[in-house]
């Protein structure tokens, strides 16, 4: 059997495991030094900016376009297998229109998602009030809606992967540090002989191995020395819980402007974010509270009705973002056979997440 080895249980190398399980003859190894979603995708929102999002051409729109496709086969598919609900705000989302923001450029998106079979729906100002009454801002123009874009709790989708690619035979294997990688080849030898891979607990051989731990993959990748940065920009956000639902109980898709994100999570609670946060110059970035406050005032200048909720929780995160190269950073480790890079998302990682894996189990696949 082929032995695949993925470091990292965050949503890329947890949707990595579950794809690689769907393929017989691979005996696929997991390996997390804390637990499933421990990192960057606990800390994360979960809106997937897919079909709103100006990429229309490139590796940029295919990624995307890739997930979408499969998220709508994934979650059923989850579900079933796990038995788990995976919460999914199928409502779409709204984004907020400014003044001096010309209409043209969002025609031409409509209008191309529309070649492509989405729908992007423009709003006036009365349209908007009208479906979401919620929003009162003077300089807020109108609104673009996209109905087929999603929201997705990344925490429980993360732990619904590993559930279900551990039902699947994949060997999870978490608290457990990666010390050190060795080649098994030599500098002469062309052909891959595989990895050892080196943990606090026990070593054992690969014939792959699928780097997938984000912030963490920089040190690991360097004891077999390939160059790769990855820049730690912080994001926080905050849980608001407030006595009544926000605009209309039957309506209640993820609103964002300016990159504010205003995400319902039930009823009656709301996740307000996030933050982006850049490193010094000696690569440390801590949060800035200020900031933090900043987004939550946004936030009720477009909704003033937050400002009656209560602040019930508050997080951090730090997102992977490539220095020096387009994210994510989706590619075999020159010189170094069967080494796969699955990193650097920077704030796309529940969005690529599907992609990601359906890429790098093809490299796998077709080696």
């Amino acid at each position: 059997m082929t032995r695949i080895a993925i470091i990292g249980a965050g949503i890329i190398g947890s949707a990595i495991a579950y794809e690689l399980s769907l393929i017989e003859g691979f005996n696929i190894t997991l390996i997390d030094e804390k637990g499933p979603a421990s990192g960057a995708t606990g800390a994360a929102l979960g809106v997937l900016m897919g079909i709103i999002s100006h990429k229309t051409k490139g590796r940029g729109w295919k990624l995307r376009q890739l997930s979408l496709q499969r998220y709508e086969t994934l979650i059923p598919e989850l579900e079933a297998l796990t038995k788990d609900s995976i919460p999914v705000n199928r409502q779409g989302i709204v984004m907020l229109r400014f003044a001096g923001d010309t209409l043209e450029r969002w025609e031409k998106l409509k209008d191309f998602r529309h070649y492509q079979g989405y729908n992007l729906e423009i709003w006036d100002k009365p349209t908007l009030v009208k479906k979401c009454p919620q929003i009162e801002n003077d300089n807020i123009i109108g609104a673009v809606y996209s109905p087929e874009d999603r929201q997705i709790n990344p925490t429980s989708l993360t732990q619904s992967l590993v559930k279900a690619a551990a039902q699947n035979g994949v060997n999870c294997q978490f608290g457990m540090k990666v010390n050190q990688i060795k080649s098994l080849s030599t500098d002469r030898e062309k052909q891959a002989k595989g990895y050892e891979i080196l943990t606090q607990q026990q070593s054992f051989q690969t014939d792959w191995v699928v780097m997938a731990a984000g912030l963490g993959s920089p040190a690991l990748i360097t004891l077999i020395n390939p160059i790769i940065k990855l820049q730690p920009v912080l994001g926080q956000a905050l849980q608001i819980k407030l006595p009544n639902p926000l605009g209309k109980k039957n309506f209640q898709p993820v609103v964002t402007g300016n990159d504010v994100h205003i995400v319902p999570v039930n009823q009656d609670t709301y996740w307000v974010g996030a933050t982006v946060e850049f490193p010094n110059e000696m690569e440390e970035v801590s949060p800035d509270f200020e900031l933090l406050d900043q987004i939550k005032q946004q936030a009720i200048a477009f909704c003033p009705e937050l400002k009656n909720g209560a602040i019930t929780n508050t997080w951090v995160g730090k997102r992977p973002r490539p220095d020096g190269e387009s994210a994510p950073i989706i590619k075999e480790v020159s010189d170094h056979p069967h080494f796969l890079l699955a990193t650097g998302h920077y704030r796309n990682g529940i969005l690529l997440a599907p992609a990601t894996a359906l890429m790098i189990r093809d490299k796998i696949q077709n080696n």
